[in-house]
């Protein structure tokens, strides 16, 4: 069920008027956001509701079991129970069949000629979203962070609350857990305001959608002029934003008009002028989640702090897919992330920064940029092979073909639609209050915003997160 089809549209109003009007009461509200929410999922594969039930009710006991002890070796074991389960139902669904066949691939170049099967399995939309949520859980109250709760009704409607459970943002248990135990009501501000988040989002994927043929050309055809593939790679880094912070920022719109408040997941990304500046802005939930939970355990900035940003990175790569592209993904950033600190600390940098000020942020944010640009050719490439042979292209190491009549039009286009998401979010950001108090003006914006999406969208696109 796709955020931007009718079928989810009759869906959320029938929710809504249940929510809101029909069931008053804490329990039969839980009721409905869990069974609504299984509902919602259903609607991808039912076949996978009991893996996602498993997931929490074992979290669930193991935190409770985690509480109730005061031996800490018997916590670390129950922790430990819990990270097996929790990254063995990865293992298995996620990357499987990406192990065999790596291990099938080495065999090969070693002279042998495996020849077993792969086992195919399906991979069940937002594994990788309510694992991480579900183990952060258990972690948090191994660690006294949270407390471990009573209700598994509480537990199992905040691990599925549909709007973020198949694309994130990925919570912790403190940022939804209180508020489903206290189950605010919606409020006539907030649905305004999550009207306008769940407007903007769609506004989002929608020109996302418009630059996917600019990326296929540059991606998956034969290879093209230069002008062509950087178009492309222009066009993958807005086409993926748009369309993961617009299904945020519907997530988020979402949560409101029912009255719950989520965190913010992007932060205008591509205004960044450093690598770490980067991931403080792009895909937050996960990055803050991999820094407290992953990286943090390593050893953090104690010591050995460029091994663990390598690591947390790779990793991090990891999670995206199962696919030596990801992993080489996470590396590429972890690369510069390392480069970012360690040249940080050298005196001259320092002296350079100080003295140029402002004038050297230009220059910053056009190099990560083009970093940034490079680290997305990784992303989206279907093989190591390709990516390189995009790399050289971009920097014309390749004879290409020369471009189409209407490679410039297209290059502007993608520019536009970049630099008006990003647009989008700044006025939002800085002027949402104050648009949103003006009824003559915010409704005209969300009519205009609303009819652009229904001239011009296509609901069968599917968000590219899911395949995460």
């Amino acid at each position: 069920m796709l955020f931007n089809t009718p079928l989810f549209f009759l869906f959320f109003a029938g929710f809504f008027l249940l929510h809101a009007f029909v069931f008053r009461g804490r329990q039969p509200r839980l009721w409905l956001i869990l069974v609504g929410s299984l509902v919602f999922y259903a609607g991808w594969n039912y076949r996978f509701i009991p893996l996602l039930l498993f997931s929490g009710c074992a979290d669930y006991v193991l935190a409770r079991a985690i509480a109730r002890t005061d031996r800490p070796v018997q916590k670390k074991r129950l922790l430990s129970l819990s990270l097996f389960v929790n990254l063995g139902v990865l293992a298995v669904f996620k990357y499987s069949d990406f192990a065999l066949a790596s291990v099938a691939d080495l065999l090969s170049a070693l002279g042998q000629e495996p020849s077993w099967p792969t086992l195919q399995v399906v991979l069940p939309v937002g594994i990788s979203f309510y694992t991480f949520q579900s183990l952060s859980y258990t972690i948090d109250v191994y660690r006294g962070d949270t407390e471990a709760r009573h209700s598994l009704l509480t537990f199992l409607a905040a691990l599925s609350f549909f709007p973020q459970l198949v694309a994130g943002p990925i919570l912790r248990a403190r940022q939804l857990l209180p508020q489903l135990e206290s189950l605010p009501s919606p409020t006539w501000a907030g649905a305004k305001h999550g009207f306008a988040l769940f407007t903007l989002g769609l506004f989002k994927k929608t020109l996302a959608d418009l630059l996917a043929s600019s990326v296929g050309l540059a991606f998956d055809g034969p290879r093209v002029s230069v002008l062509e593939t950087w178009t492309g790679v222009l066009a993958f880094a807005a086409q993926i934003y748009g369309d993961f912070s617009g299904y945020t920022d519907m997530a988020l719109g979402l949560a409101l008009l029912l009255g719950f408040r989520l965190p913010e997941n992007f932060r205008l990304p591509y205004l960044a002028t450093s690598p770490v500046d980067f991931w403080r802005r792009w895909h937050v939930s996960l990055s803050t989640w991999l820094r407290d939970y992953l990286y943090i355990s390593l050893g953090g900035n104690r010591h050995h702090r460029s091994r663990n940003i390598m690591i947390t990175m790779a990793l991090g790569g990891l999670w995206h897919g199962a696919a030596w592209t990801f992993v080489a993904w996470g590396i590429f950033h972890g690369c510069l992330l390392v480069a970012t600190h360690r040249l940080a600390e050298l005196p001259f940098v320092e002296r350079v920064r100080s003295r140029a000020g402002r004038w050297l942020r230009p220059l910053q944010w056009a190099l990560t940029l083009y970093l940034v640009l490079l680290g997305w050719v990784l992303f989206r490439s279907s093989d190591l092979t390709t990516a390189w042979d995009l790399f050289g292209t971009l920097h014309g190491a390749h004879a290409a073909a020369q471009p189409a009549s209407v490679a410039p039009w297209l290059l502007v286009f993608v520019v536009f639609a970049s630099v008006t998401m990003h647009l989008v979010d700044w006025v939002q950001l800085r002027f949402g209050d104050a648009i949103e108090a003006r009824g003559w003006l915010f409704w005209p914006l969300v009519f205009l915003f609303q009819l652009f999406c229904f001239l011009v969208g296509a609901p069968s696109d599917a968000f590219i997160y899911f395949q995460f």
